[in-house]
Parts: C-alpha cells; structure tokens; sequence
C-alpha cells in the first residue's frame, strides 16, 4: 500500500439545503483502496480509542474501571486471531508488543489540549494504521503496580512519514493526560496498535453522519481524512459537533479547510454549551430538532452514522456500547428518529 516502511506490520486482512444536501444521491461504490487492512505493531495487537474513546480520565471511579474493562476485552478479541501474542502480559506491565517512541515536539492547541509528535523508528517509515482505528498508550507511575493504559486516535495521515500525532486533552485526576501533558520532547512513551473499529473502503456508503463531543472527534477526523484523501471516494459527511465553549472545538481549521473545499460532500455544524455573544450556531446540547434537521433521514438508502463522545452525550444520542464486541441497544434520540441499530456504530 505504501512506498515507504511501515512501522505497524500487516498481519491479515479484514473481511470483506440540510435536508435535501443530506438526501442526494452519490456515485456508485468503488473498489476500497486497501486502507481497512488489519495492522500490528512490531507484529503483535493493539488497543486504541476515541482520544480517548471511553473517556476514563474524565469520570468517576466506576465509569474509569467499566473503561479499563473495556480495554482488557479489546485486547482479549483482537488476540484471540492472531497467534504468539501475549496481551494478557502486554496489559499487566510487560514490554511485547509495545514500541517505545520519543517525542519530538509538543503544540499547545488550547487550554487543556496539546497535539503531541512523536517520531517513529525510522525516517521515512508510516504508521500504517487502518481507517477505522486506534493505539493504546503506556505508561507506570513511579507509585503503581500496574501501568495506566489508554487508547488514543492518531490525528496525523496513515501515510506520513516519521512520525504520528496525537491530540490529548488534559482531564481532571487524569493519569495517562496528565502523563502526556507533562512529558517534554526526548522522553519516550510506550505505544502499539491498532485496535480496529469501523473498516472503511470508499464509498462503503453513499452519506455518513458524525454526532461527536470533545474528543470524540478524533475517530471521524480520521474517517474524513481517509475519505477525503481518496479522489475515488466520493462519500458525503455531515458532522454535528458539541463542546463547552468556542475556544473548545479541536480541529477547527482542519475541518473548516474541508467544508471549503468540498462544500458539496462535507457539512459541519457545531454546537456549543457556552457560546460567546455574537455565536450565530446552534447552543446548548445537541438535540433531536438539530440532528432531524441535517443528518440523513432514516429511509435513506445505505447510510451510517457514528457517535464518539463523553457518556452523558452518549447516553442521551444512542445509549452507549456495552463492550468492544457489542455495540449494544440503540437508545436516545436516534432510536426516536426512526434510525435501526444497524445504522448506527459507536466508537
């Protein structure tokens, strides 16, 4: 697929006007160009999340052990297939698996959130991760039996060279985003991957929803990019965005740049908490009006919509996944739209 190395080794592959822009028809499926291929770093299984997607750091004891949980059955599922891989050892403090990867640089993006690079072994190696996935990230506190593990979606392309970025908000009580918050380019953090999610191949569906919060835009920022890349793709995406305040929404400019240059395909609409005096967009929590206004309707032919956010925002969309291997009952407000289980994917 790349010219260039891969630092994450392919093991196998995996098997096989609002309402009227939300209802146009697009162009027929095409053959995918490879991206949803099962990938592993340094030949062993990975873990990953919605930057993070179970949002542990950020909840109450029992929401962070269910997360935890969550984690340890992802590893469980994906090692199940591939033989010689000891996750049960990766995920009580041994080394397999894990590559140590130093961090090069380190972006202030707003108050509580840094986009973090880190370099890969070599220079003109690739992530090489598929669309959709994640890694999972390591490390032990001085004080600590056990390591922290979170999973994290990388915000750099699949095929950049060298390095693979990482967007990490800071969470209160946060041991895994306070780590990374404090670390300074030179140390070193403990990463491998994938965990794959949704395998996307261009045009697998004629429109895509994105309902995200927080960082839970993390994994559709990689569907757009994935999607987006592709000349063949010819998807359209519409995307409901929530945050606190304005100076909250990560990714604006990137996401601003797509809705410029594909004002046909991608649609972004945001939502905010706490919105300044001149905010002319939707205010308060994304609700029912908002999304039957501009996502696609229910009857539409072969469409998808993904959620990823906080749990509350979970619970009120489309009730939350009960484990990696099952998404569990759609709930909220797009069971009450008329949408079916198998339209919906949480991240």
């Amino acid at each position: 697929m790349f010219a260039a190395r891969s630092a994450f080794r392919a093991a196998a592959p995996m098997k096989q006007q609002f309402r009227r822009y939300a209802t146009e028809p697009t162009a027929p499926e095409t053959k995918s160009n490879g991206s949803s291929m099962l990938l592993y770093v340094a030949g062993a299984v990975g873990v990953a999340g919605a930057g993070y997607y179970f949002m542990g750091s950020s909840t109450p004891a029992g929401v962070a052990k269910k997360a935890e949980d969550k984690v340890k059955e992802a590893a469980s599922k994906v090692s199940d297939s591939v033989p010689g891989v000891g996750v049960k050892k990766a995920l009580t403090g041994g080394d397999q698996g894990f590559v140590s990867l130093k961090l090069d640089d380190v972006e202030i993006v707003n108050h509580n959130t840094k986009r973090l690079r880190f370099k890969l072994p070599e220079e003109d190696m690739v992530s090489g991760l598929a669309v959709a996935s994640c890694v999972l990230t390591k490390f032990k506190p001085n004080d600590a039996e056990k390591p922290v593990i979170r999973p994290y979606t990388p915000i750099s392309d699949e095929d950049a060279k060298g390095h693979m970025d990482l967007l990490v908000k800071k969470y209160p009580n946060g041991p895994m985003s306070g780590h990374l918050h404090d670390m300074v380019p030179g140390q070193r953090l403990d990463i491998k991957g994938p965990l794959p999610k949704y395998p996307w191949s261009a045009n697998k569906h004629n429109h895509i929803g994105l309902i995200a919060g927080g960082t839970g835009i993390t994994p559709m920022f990689q569907l757009c990019r994935a999607i987006f890349n592709n000349p063949e793709d010819k998807t359209k995406v519409t995307l409901v965005f929530g945050n606190v305040g304005e100076e909250d929404v990560l990714l604006k400019k990137e996401l601003a740049e797509l809705e410029n240059t594909y004002p046909q395909r991608f649609r972004a609409f945001y939502v905010l908490d706490n919105p300044p005096k001149e905010w002319t967009g939707a205010k308060g929590y994304i609700n029912k009006d908002l999304l039957k206004t501009v996502l696609p309707e229910p009857k539409t032919d072969n469409i998808k919509l993904f959620v990823c956010g906080p749990p509350g925002m979970m619970k009120s969309i489309s009730g939350d996944k009960k484990s990696p291997r099952d998404q569990g009952e759609l709930v909220g407000i797009l069971k009450d739209l008329g949408y079916t289980s198998e339209q919906v994917y949480k991240f």
